[in-house]
């Protein structure tokens, strides 16, 4: 099915390549402009390293690095010189690539944002990370879902960011809204590496879909980033696997078209299709119903655990964070994200705050 890691691409295959890109220290517009220029050239190497790759993958954090710093003067915007780079870049080596950008918010807390740029330089997705990696990460939950988009040679591509990855609804939701592929970009640091390939793995099967999944690689001096490129077949099983090596690009090629032949045809094990319609060898269509309470009582704004009541780390205090004292804002449209659902958000005093 990889083909020696896409050598021999076949008609319906797409090349994958994750950049196990070394972590970076970021903390001046300087420091942002050369690691800019950076991730720029590992286009170019991407391009000249494999003629079959259709898309280049950078991991979360490939821009800033894990200071966690907010400062006005690095974060990036869409119009920015930063997405005018790799657009460009993309251009110029004729290669779709997935790039991740800390986004300045008018609002309140920086985006932790992903974008998807064809190999026209179009934005055709574009990403705020839904759940932060709380109480460390300071960024502003994602409010504009999880999109999909067409990808090159017929797919159809999500993309996840690291602590997403943890929840199985991320991954859920990508793959009821078409996903074939579902990318997922970390920055996470060795004492996650069991957790990171289980739940790769089983994103890929509970969803029939793949996984294609990378982490920063090396050390700023602090923190050490573990690489560990990933690619998940729709059976659960590890196609390629990278290691530790900084800038390694590890590729596969993926069969879309085995995952639609899967999702089809397949009788055992088609999850989620038998999510709504459980046990129909003895009923009609099989169940068609809304059995789990803990989405009825999201749904409702009742969503409370058992131990709800218990739970010491509520905030980002202990990671040396001001408590915020803004609500959520909810859902919002965005001309580069079609058909949000309207959703209005709930008051503040609707919320619920622990004791």
């Amino acid at each position: 099915m990889s083909g020696l890691g896409g050598l021999n691409k076949s008609a319906n295959g797409v090349v994958i390549g994750l950049v196990q890109l070394q972590l970076p220290v970021v903390r001046t517009p300087d420091e942002l402009a050369a690691q800019t220029r950076r991730i720029v050239d590992l286009v170019g190497k991407a391009r000249r390293n494999q003629g079959t790759m259709d898309l280049v993958v950078f991991p979360e954090y490939s821009l800033h690095g894990l200071s966690m710093d907010t400062s006005p003067d690095i974060m990036c915007t869409l119009d920015g010189p930063e997405v005018a780079a790799f657009r460009k870049a993309c251009i110029d080596n004729t290669i779709w690539g997935c790039f991740s950008i800390m986004e300045a918010n008018p609002d309140g807390n920086p985006y932790n944002s992903g974008l998807i740029i064809d190999d026209t330089g179009a934005i055709r997705l574009y990403y705020r990370k839904m759940h932060p990696w709380v109480p460390v990460e300071p960024w502003e939950p994602g409010n504009i879902g999880v999109p999909v988009c067409d990808g090159p040679n017929g797919s159809k591509l999500a993309l996840i960011i690291c602590h997403d990855g943890m929840l199985p609804e991320m991954a859920r939701e990508a793959a009821y809204k078409g996903a074939e592929i579902i990318i997922r970009t970390a920055g996470y640091t060795a004492p996650i590496r069991h957790a990171w390939r289980i739940t790769n793995q089983a994103n890929a099967f509970c969803n029939l879909a793949y996984t294609a999944s990378v982490c920063m690689c090396g050390s700023d001096g602090t923190f050490d980033s573990m690489g560990e490129g990933m690619f998940c077949s729709f059976d659960g099983t590890v196609m390629v696997e990278g290691g530790g090596r900084v800038d390694e690009i590890i590729t596969c090629e993926l069969r879309p078209d085995l995952v639609r032949e899967a999702r089809t045809g397949w009788g055992v094990e088609n999850n989620i299709y038998q999510l709504y319609h459980r046990g129909y060898v003895a009923v009609k269509g099989g169940a068609q119903d809304f059995p789990y309470t803990y989405m009825q009582d999201m749904a409702t704004g009742n969503y409370k655990l058992p131990w709800s009541d218990k739970v010491q780390v509520v905030d980002g205090t202990s990671c040396g964070f001001t408590a915020p004292v803004r609500a959520y804002k909810g859902i919002e449209s965005h001309p580069l994200v079609p058909h949000i659902p309207a959703m209005a958000p709930r008051e503040p005093d609707e919320l619920t705050t622990p004791a």
